[in-house]
């Protein structure tokens, strides 16, 4: 992999083809897909990390940390969904992941450390990039932070963080997911400053073992943060506070379901969908199959439905059933799941819904939060050891005190997506600028879609539009 350092200030590194902000799945996705096509095409990545294909959610190192999807859910190919399941049987005859063997499930029903998916994402990558060769195709990762963009009639500049600038005929924004634990905030309570990554195990382990530990959030970060702490040798008590106080369900293998919701395009409102999938929750039930089964098969109609609805549905929906959704949808591999529920056993974890007031550093490096706990009327105080943001991601560009997304909001080149989740874009990707105008040379992929199509963060949703999103680019090219 070619690795451009700009070195000087206000150096034009290269004229691409194509310029990708963001090294992780998604701008790896796209790039992979890019290169497979027919013609001659340069490509170059925008990536703050030394390694391509990783990003925010791949670069874990604990094997503890692992996908929150069997493998047989995870290809990168939109047309093998068999793909990483192959990947990874191949793998592991070669002796890669012996641990594997203590989940006792045939491969595609294995949860694999996401480390390990990173790996694959890059082989993948490095495997298109020798078919892109063939046509004459190029990539190369530019190792710096793009902090400003301008697109003008001749395609589009990149300042980069060093200085140098680059040029293309398109952009593409795949900056991916801002994890609300490790991205600066312009509006903050103080709990970034006070808290203690959930994914960093080395300061986990300087930690007194014995310390009380408080975590605010109980989605699958916090699930990652319990895993560190276990992996870093913690052994005390573990306080989690969110709003409703749900736990993530444990992800199952339950068998095929009918797809209802393909025979019934009537449905439009959100009541109308709970109702639905409530009556065929209950059908599998009586019959003694998974809830998980009619579940699993609306996620594939929920960019239908929430592009058809109405900002008034859509604030239904995130007010009183997101909560709900993102705990029964997005769920806990099994290993994680049965820590958790080993701890809450034991006494050593307790979940409380509560709402975060304040957050303050005490003497003694103890610190204490101000929560309001669902049902009182007024605030109380926690005292912990240690605490952790496991709030998730932050979709709302206009919190996240980074350079590029303050500066593309700042001068219109962006705007806030629906209910200000990530940015406004048209179903092909192309942005929407302030007036609502979609760029020809600006687009966007992935998380930063969130408000278009609610769920953009799955593997197979950021597969499919880079599949899609490389093929509008190439046709255009």
């Amino acid at each position: 992999m070619t690795q451009l350092h700009t070195g000087q200030p206000a150096l034009v590194v290269r004229t691409a083809d194509v310029l990708i902000v963001g090294g992780g799945l998604s701008g790896s996705l796209l790039a992979m897909q890019l290169l497979r096509l027919p013609g001659t095409r340069h490509i170059l990545i925008v990536e703050t990390r030394s390694e391509l294909g990783r990003g925010e959610a791949y670069s874990a190192t604990q094997l503890g940390h692992t996908l929150n999807g069997n493998a047989a859910r995870m290809s990168v190919e939109p047309d093998n969904a068999d793909d990483l399941t192959q990947w990874l049987a191949t793998y592991l005859a070669a002796g890669g992941w012996p641990e594997s063997a203590e989940q006792q499930v045939p491969v595609a029903e294995l949860f694999p450390p996401r480390g390990l998916f990173g790996r694959y994402v890059q082989q993948r990558l490095a495997e298109a990039q020798v078919v892109g060769a063939h046509y004459g195709s190029t990539l190369a990762h530019v190792h710096a932070e793009a902090i400003d963009l301008h697109s003008h009639a001749d395609g589009v500049t990149i300042t980069l963080s060093d200085g140098g600038t680059l040029t293309g005929a398109a952009a593409v924004l795949a900056t991916g997911m801002f994890a609300a634990a490790r991205t600066p905030q312009r509006e903050s309570n103080g709990l970034n400053a006070a808290a203690v990554d959930p994914w960093d195990v080395r300061r986990m382990s300087q930690l007194d073992p014995q310390a009380k530990v408080l975590i605010i959030g109980s989605g699958l970060t916090m699930v990652d943060a319990v895993v560190s702490l276990q992996q870093a040798g913690h052994r005390g008590p573990i306080d989690v506070f969110s709003r409703h106080g749900l736990l993530p369900h444990v992800r199952r293998q339950p068998p095929a379901w009918e797809d209802f919701l393909a025979q019934d395009d009537s449905i439009r409102s959100t009541r109308q969908l709970l109702r639905k999938v409530r009556e065929q929750c209950a059908l599998a039930i009586g019959q003694g199959i998974d809830w998980q089964a009619p579940l699993d098969t609306v996620r594939n109609h929920i960019g239908r439905l929430w592009s058809q609805a109405s900002d008034v549905q859509r604030r239904q929906f995130v007010r009183h059933v997101r909560p709900w959704w993102e705990s029964h949808h997005h769920r806990s591999p099994p290993p994680s799941a049965a820590l958790l529920a080993r701890l809450v056993e034991e006494g050593r974890l307790n979940i409380s819904a509560a709402s975060l007031q304040g957050v303050e550093n005490l003497p003694g490096r103890q610190v204490q939060i101000r929560i309001r706990r669902r049902g009182d009327s007024e605030a109380s105080y926690v005292i912990g050891d240690a605490l952790i943001n496991s709030t998730g991601i932050e979709y709302d560009w206009r919190r996240v005190d980074r350079p590029l997304p303050k500066q593309l909001l700042a001068r219109g080149l962006v705007q806030s997506g629906n209910l200000a989740l990530g940015i406004a874009a048209r179903a092909d990707g192309a942005v929407l600028d302030a007036q609502g105008e979609a760029s020809p040379r600006l687009f966007a992929m992935g998380p930063p879609l969130r408000g278009l199509w609610w769920e953009s963060t799955a593997v197979t949703d950021v597969a499919s539009q880079a599949k899609a999103l490389a093929m509008r680019l190439a046709a255009e090219g």
